[in-house]
């Protein structure tokens, strides 16, 4: 592809280019570069790739994207490479793969997914019932990357745009109609789906996460709002009204809006009718729909996907009916049965907000027999939502078992202390401190009550634990299984 074709549209200061060079790949990670490449040099938060611009330049490329006016005398030095000094690396990054890849995401139905808890839940369950009707669908989330039903790994909850716009691509090019993406703050603030066309947008709550990064709540309520603020006339824009961020979030937007609820007025509405540990009756749009989810969190998550298929125009009845076979999202809520009818669950609510939620739900489903939480917090990341995690496991716990996360340059003894501040006297006394995560998923299950259950919190899909920076093999449910089969 030309140059000029790649750099439409990104706003440059200064730019030198020489000859008329065909661009063969684009990268931001210097290790990728190749000779006919273009590289773009971003500020990254613990690196900075304008330091590598001269290993790219060994390596061969033949332009390089970059904002650092410090680095005007290397690329002084490669008269051969066009430079293209712009005012920012990384929406150039997103709108040169955009122009790269030409704009696969206006050939697609993309649907994002934001807000602190459920975009996983949402996003996948979007991806199968859209299967389920018929479509080519993708799904770009936390827990995998999928075009059809080929898997491709992920690393970050939004990935890079290069990444990004090569998957969509991929998937426009074998046909599919639809793809559901998670969009975190991370990726809005840092311009990695900037240049995406969005035919629709949910939002589904804003609770304590992620002040480690965005360092006020208002911050981080502003980078989820851009999500909405650049979506086009005629896209959708679903919202959570039960979340009073809500309609915060569609203040501006040029989308058509809609809501949903489980309280209020919404034009998508949800009751919960009966709940076992199996799974929920719910009443949707009039209509009773029995489902394998449980939990006032997860009706607001199978409304949304309700409501947004119907905005894509998929038939209602058919909707609810396929809505009764979807299947739980791996480490969400997700139930293992084992001997003296003890139910160990496994699930990722690593805030506040999340574990509230499933200890609720857990709780109201016990029937008046022992809940065990088994919880941590994962290191290098907001540290104030520590202890207000252990009053929430106290508020609703019988006994709570404090272990290790993921802890990564941390010491885990140090993450423990800090959750311990959230706890009274009266909840220490009904707790046990157990830095090995294994051995504390084991003295809970060894030590409940017969019925007891056992929730397993934090890591839910993941099967790594990272201690000093190294990535271990740790599965929460691996560990409970091997426990209960030993029994």
């Amino acid at each position: 592809m030309k140059i000029e074709q790649i750099i439409e549209n990104i706003k440059i200061r200064e730019i030198r280019i020489q000859g008329d060079p065909d661009i063969s790949s684009i990268c931001i990670d210097s290790r990728k570069s190749c000779p006919g490449g273009l590289f773009i040099a971003i500020k990254g938060i613990d690196n900075d790739g304008h330091k590598y611009i001269s290993k790219a330049i060994e390596a061969g490329i033949c332009a390089v994207v970059y904002e650092d006016e410090a680095y005007d005398a290397v690329l002084s030095q490669a008269p051969d490479v066009s430079a293209i000094k712009v005012e920012n690396s990384r929406m150039a990054a997103a709108i040169i793969a955009d122009n790269f890849y030409d704009h696969p995401s206006s050939k697609l139905y993309l649907v994002g997914v934001t807000g602190t808890n459920g975009k996983t839940t949402i996003a996948t369950l979007l991806y199968q019932l859209f299967t389920s009707l018929g479509y080519g669908c993708g799904l770009l989330s936390t827990i995998a990357n999928y075009i059809e039903n080929d898997i491709y790994p992920t690393i970050n909850t939004t990935s890079d745009p290069i990444s990004i716009n090569s998957l969509l691509a991929q998937m426009a090019d074998r046909g599919c109609g639809y793809c559901f993406m998670e969009v975190s703050s991370h990726a809005l603030d840092q311009e990695r789906v900037a240049g995406l066309k969005f035919k629709g947008a949910i939002f589904t709550n804003l609770t304590h996460d992620h002040l480690d990064y965005h360092h006020t709540f208002a911050e981080y309520l502003r980078c989820k709002k851009k999500l909405f603020d650049t979506l086009p006339k005629g896209a959708f824009a679903l919202v959570n009204t039960d979340d009073k961020n809500g309609k915060v979030m569609v203040q501006n937007t040029s989308a058509d809006i809609y809501t949903y609820s489980l309280r209020d007025a919404a034009d998508f509405k949800v009751k919960i009718m009966e709940k076992s540990i199996e799974g929920s009756l719910l009443n949707i749009d009039g209509r009773d729909v029995w489902t394998r989810f449980i939990g006032t969190h997860n009706a607001h998550n199978l409304i949304a996907v309700y409501g947004a298929a119907i905005l894509l125009n998929a038939a209602k009845d058919e909707v609810l009916t396929r809505i009764s076979g979807l299947q739980s999202v791996s480490g969400r809520l997700e139930y293992i049965k084992g001997p003296r009818e003890i139910t160990a669950v496994v699930d990722y609510a690593h805030t506040p907000d999340a574990l509230e939620n499933v200890l609720v739900t857990l709780k109201d489903i016990a029937c008046g027999n022992n809940l065990v939480c088994v919880f941590g917090c994962g290191g290098d990341r907001d540290a104030t939502k520590r202890p207000e995690m252990a009053e929430i496991a106290e508020k609703y716990a019988d006994r709570i078992v404090v272990t290790s996360d993921n802890p990564r340059s941390e010491e885990p003894e140090a993450i423990i202390q800090d959750i311990k501040k959230g706890l009274s006297t009266a909840g220490r006394a009904k707790s046990l401190f157990i830095t090995d995560r294994r051995e504390g998923i084991r003295a809970a299950l060894m030590t409940a009550n017969e019925g007891s259950i056992v929730l397993v919190a934090g890591k839910g899909h993941e099967d790594y634990q990272i201690i000093k920076g190294v990535k271990h093999h740790f599965d929460d449910k691996e560990v409970i299984r091997e426990f209960f089969n030993e029994q």
